[in-house]
Parts: structure tokens; sequence; C-alpha cells
């Protein structure tokens, strides 16, 4: 674990007021919206996507095959982190906020207007993993900047609270592009969406980029990023968080494990089981998601909040502890097919999942000084977010495929609980001291 010497340099306020701040917090957090956005709806779309650019005769085949593509976008977050993690730690963690959504916005709208298989062949597969690999080079960026400039710009008492907006407003994106899929399929029906509809939600990504952009050239650099810029490393911060950090950096990728792949299993690959994989399919499928988004949504911020006055460790841990015991009981009742059972089930999945990811990035914020904070959180989150978030969709349609076991994908939930838990025990909570 990585001890800076010393204490935080005082921070320069450059006479900017209290409101002022709150309102750079929530422009810092913006673009998130778009990433998630961008990122989910090729998610939410998977049946429709495996249909055009993967037709296989065996719809699961053809799912699995989508989910390739989307786990290969997330396995290259690890570079986009170590990208824009040096961007922000060098350079300012404003200049890599704009970069990072400039970098998602034009691969979403090219997927929007891409030839399909029926139209070009292969090339329209390829062409398609082309992009989604540029947009994970971005999104590996944006999350990890987006953490390091809201948690710095917070006050200390207030971390947690201030952090968990970045990751409300990403799951407000992904909530976006499932409403937004949910009103195309119903005012269009699965004719259309087949035939041409399914592109317009990567055309509008272009929108919120622009509303995002605006808002990030208004912002001003961090008060701690640039107290602290005179102590810079002169060599990569990569480099130097590896040598230095190598081990904090390991414990927290193991830490977020269930984050991680928790997230991607209940609420990004959940509709896809609720209507294409069981049987009977759940009614609504969308619409009881996206009302348990709303659930997420809102107990994302109190579950940050509750981490400022409980501690980090104690909200993870109960967090970690509920998903262990619950996961398979709340499958089973989502199996039942009745749009009900699935929405209570969804919703109380919600309600635990935000004791996992509240306090997550006042927590990875504190693990590590100014000079390399970017670029140890990006490597750190962007290498378990690739290998278990982006593959939790191909995994939890593969157990089910190789086992008939519609609950398979809790098990894979409590074994996840398990190893974060020993994680979280092992490390140490650094809330409290100021931000070195």
């Amino acid at each position: 674990m990585i001890d800076p010497a010393g204490t935080a340099p005082p921070s320069k306020e450059h006479g900017v007021s209290a409101n002022s701040k709150s309102s750079h917090i929530v422009a810092g957090a913006f673009g998130n919206i778009l990433e998630w956005y961008d990122f989910a709806v090729f998610g939410f779309l998977a049946p429709v996507i495996a249909d055009q650019f993967f037709p296989a005769h065996d719809s699961l085949a053809g799912l699995i095959r989508v989910y390739g593509v989307f786990a290969a976008g997330y396995l290259m977050r690890p570079l986009g982190g170590m990208i824009f993690g040096h961007i922000g730690d060098r350079v300012g963690r404003k200049r890599a906020l704009e970069l990072s959504i400039l970098m998602m916005a034009l691969p979403t709208f090219l997927v929007g207007v891409l030839p399909t298989y029926a139209q070009i062949g292969t090339w329209a597969a390829l062409l398609l993993i082309g992009l989604r690999l540029v947009q994970g080079v971005s999104i590996g960026g944006e999350l990890i900047g987006s953490i390091s400039y809201i948690v710095e710009m917070a006050p200390p008492g207030k971390r947690g609270f201030h952090g968990s907006w970045t990751l409300f407003t990403a799951t407000g994106g992904i909530l976006l592009g499932s409403l937004l899929v949910m009103v195309l399929r119903n005012a269009l029906g699965d004719e259309a969406m087949a035939a041409w509809a399914w592109r317009v939600p990567f055309l509008l990504g272009i929108a919120i980029a622009g509303a995002g952009l605006w808002l990030r050239m208004g912002l001003p650099e961090s008060d701690v990023f640039e107290a602290s810029s005179n102590q810079a490393t002169r060599q990569s911060p990569v480099v130097e968080a590896l040598r230095e950090a190598r081990g904090a950096i390991a414990h927290l990728s193991v830490l977020l494990c269930l984050f991680a792949a928790g997230f991607y299993i209940l609420f990004v690959w959940m509709p896809t089981y609720y209507t294409d994989i069981l049987e009977p399919p759940v009614p609504h499928a969308y619409a009881v998601n996206s009302l348990a988004m709303v659930a997420l949504l809102t107990a994302i911020p109190v579950a940050g909040a509750l981490s400022d006055r409980f501690g980090r460790r104690r909200v993870l841990l109960t967090g970690m502890i509920l998903t262990g015991f619950l996961s398979y009981p709340l499958f089973l009742l989502i199996d039942t097919g009745v749009a009900a059972y699935a929405l209570a089930a969804q919703v109380i999945f919600a309600v635990v999942i935000a004791l996992n990811q509240g306090p997550i990035p006042a927590y990875m914020a504190e693990m590590f000084p100014t000079r390399i904070r970017s670029s140890a959180i990006g490597i750190a989150y962007n290498v378990t977010v690739g290998v278990l978030g982006g593959t939790a969709p191909l995994v939890s349609t593969w157990l089910i495929s190789e086992t008939g076991n519609m609950a398979a994908p809790a098990f894979y939930l409590i074994g996840l609980a398990l190893v974060s838990a020993t994680a979280l025990l092992l490390l140490r909570v650094k809330q409290g001291e100021p931000l070195s």
C-alpha cells in the first residue's frame, strides 16, 4: 500500500464558491452519460446486432458472438486507462475529460451508419469490431478521469457522496439507453428495429456528446492537481504507479471483481436474459429493467453518503455479504417469468449493488497520491472491468448454455462476492486523510 509522504498542499480556491464547485462536479460527471449510454446501447441491442452482423442458425450462438464483440471493446480498456491516465496525471484532469468524450462520439456515430452483413459480408463484422475497440480505449479513460476530478474537487467529509455521482451519471446513461430501446421497440415493433431503427440510438449519441463537451470545456482544473503539479513525476505516471503502487493496484483490482461483473450481469445483460433466454420470457422486460435502474440511481448517492458517515469498508462489505446470500434466491424469483417477481428481485439487487458502487469512487481516489492517481486507478479499474465486466454477459450466457441451469449466473456472483470481500478486508482504508 502506498503511504504518501506529508500532507496535501493547501488547495488554491481561485475564488470559487461552493455552488460553483458543485456545478463543476456536475459538469465533470455529465460526460459519463454519453460514454455509458453509447457503450450500453450495444448490449441492449445485442439480439438485433447479432442478426445484422453475425447471422447464425442458433440464436444463442449468435448472442455469444455479439457478446464476444462487446467483450473485445472492454479488453481495450486497460490501454485506454494507461493513455488517459498519463494525460490526466501529466497534462491535467480537464484535458483528459475533453479528449475521452470526443474519442467516444465519432465511433458511436459510425456504428449507426455501418453497413450490415447482408450488404458487405464479413467486412461488416470486422468494421464493427474495430469501432468497438476504439470505443473501448475511450471508455477506459472516461470514468477514471471524472473520478479523479470530482473527488479532488469535493470537501473532505463528502468525498463518498460527491464521488458517487460519477457512477450515478454513468448509470443514468445506461438507463437512458434502456429507455430509448424500450420506446423504439414498443413504438416501431421488431421488424422496424431489425430493418433500421436499431441505428437510431447510436446516431442520437452525437447530440449528447456535444452537450457534454460544451460543459467540460468550461471546467477549471482540479485545485488538488494544480497544487501538486510541481511534484509531478518526471517519468511516465503509469511507470511510476506500477513501480511504487503495484501492490495496492493488484489488491484494488481484486476488490473490484464484484463491482465489475455484477452491474453488467444484472442491468446490461438482464433484458436479453428476460427476452431471449428465459422460457417463458418475462413480459415488459425493458420496462422492468428500467424501473430497477431507477432504484439503482436513487440508491447510489445514498450509499456514497452512508460511506462518509459509517465508513467505506462497512458499506462495501455489507453489499458483498448481501450479494452472496441473496443472489441465488433472487435468480429463482426471476426465473418464474412473472414480471412483478422479476421487478421485485431486480430492485433488491439494485439496492445491494448500490452498496458496492456508491463508495467505490472515493475509495479508489483516496488510495493513491495525486501525481499518479489517474494512472493507478486506470490500471486497476480497467483491468478488472475489462476482463470481468466486459465478459460478464458472455460468461453468463455460456454458463446457462453449458449447464442448462437458468440460475447459473448467481453462482458466479456469489464467487465474485467472496473474492472481493476477502480483498476488502486485507486493504487499508485511507478515508479521512488529506489527498496528497
